[in-house]
């Protein structure tokens, strides 16, 4: 037992999707107060420079992470000073921005507030999510016909400070959606190259696995599996309230039922309650509904659960991942719901608000 929370604990640490650090952008330099000497030139005014500006807080997605597991072990950032001014009208030199390398599909939001700084969605997007503060001007700008030798100088602005909140939400096409051990892990070693821990004991998926699908040499699309839900996944229950966030951004999600114990229409019902109570978006994509392990049915099984009816989507597709069964047909089915919302949107439609197929037939 103890070995298997140490287990879970370990994989958990590796993939971490949500985490909070603390940065500040740099403070302005100090203008500088100084007067020009030089031989045989005299008073030759104020020439004190202006304040270098702070560094900034910067936004990268990087398509080389997949996690935000860096962030447990750095949480503090701080951008550079701003160097003070100096004499000869020079002004300091800027300081150095910091920079936040996230993967894509992070949305960054401030603790107290919750407002939303930056969503990174695609490789190399980039977004300052704090300004360094100004530089002070140095006493030559405040030179006037009045006041030809001032004395005074702005200290540098502050460069402002927050704890910031990044959420990671994995970029997929298709989301696998179902109970522990309805077959996804297998499924999606079976369309893809992903290599996922596959067991027959509950949760053996512990974090989300991303497959490329590859059906000829111009389609392709990626496929999550998503850790298994259970009832009450949505108030925390099981392991699937800390994935439910990584189906969001799925475009069409396949329910993937077993056969039993549990009758897939009572199953399809609970799965689509968990979801609904975690967003009530997540009604409104493409879905559809298979029944898994197939191989292991007999006639009266297949005659059987080939003539249910599920609401607004019709009869399921039968399906075997280890036999093969319906593969290809499954994965035509998942890019013909991505064609189909791809036209929509360029219609005008948004992703929020793609409506929903009553069947996509096969």
């Amino acid at each position: 037992m103890h070995a298997s929370i140490a287990l879970i604990g370990k994989v958990m640490m590796n993939f971490v999707d949500l985490v909070r650090i603390y940065v500040k952008a740099g403070d302005g330099g100090a203008g500088c107060i100084s007067f020009h000497r030089e031989k045989y030139v005299p008073k030759g005014g104020p020439d004190g420079g202006d304040g270098g500006r702070g560094g900034d807080v910067i936004a990268v997605a990087d398509a080389h992470l997949n996690t935000l597991l860096h962030f447990r072990y750095k949480r503090h950032f701080r951008a550079g000073n701003g160097a003070p001014g100096s004499s000869n009208q020079r002004s300091g030199k800027r300081g150095k921005d910091v920079i936040l390398r996230v993967p894509p599909g992070t949305i960054i939001r401030t603790v107290d507030s919750g407002e939303i700084l930056a969503e990174l969605l695609q490789p190399g997007d980039r977004a300052v999510l704090l300004r360094g503060g100004r530089g002070g001007r140095g006493n030559a700008a405040f030179a006037t016909p009045t006041n030809r030798t001032p004395r005074t100088a702005e200290p540098g602005r502050p460069g402002p400070e927050c704890w910031l909140e990044l959420e990671l939400k994995l970029l997929a096409d298709v989301g696998l959606v179902g109970f522990p051990n309805a077959g996804k892990s297998t499924l999606i070693a079976t369309i893809s190259a992903a290599k996922p821990k596959i067991a027959d004991y509950p949760f053996t998926t512990l974090v989300p696995n991303l497959g490329m699908v590859r059906l000829d040499d111009e389609r392709s699309f990626v496929v999550a599996d998503i850790p298994g839900l259970i009832e009450g996944a949505s108030r925390g229950k099981g392991l699937g309230t800390d994935f439910l966030r990584h189906i969001e951004r799925c475009r069409v999600l396949v329910f993937l039922l077993e056969p039993s114990p549990i009758p897939p229409l009572e199953a399809y019902s609970v799965l689509d309650r968990e979801l609904r109570a975690h967003n009530p978006q997540l009604a409104e994509k493409r879905r559809i509904i298979c029944i898994s392990k197939a191989d292991t049915l007999s006639q009266h099984e297949r005659e059987t659960l080939s003539a249910l009816e599920f609401p607004h989507f019709g009869k399921p597709l039968l399906l075997s991942a280890v036999a093969g069964e319906n593969i290809s047909t499954l994965t035509e089915l998942m890019w013909s719901a991505l064609s189909t919302w791809d036209h929509e949107r360029d219609a005008g439609d948004t992703l929020l608000h793609c409506p929903r197929a009553s069947r996509i037939e096969r």
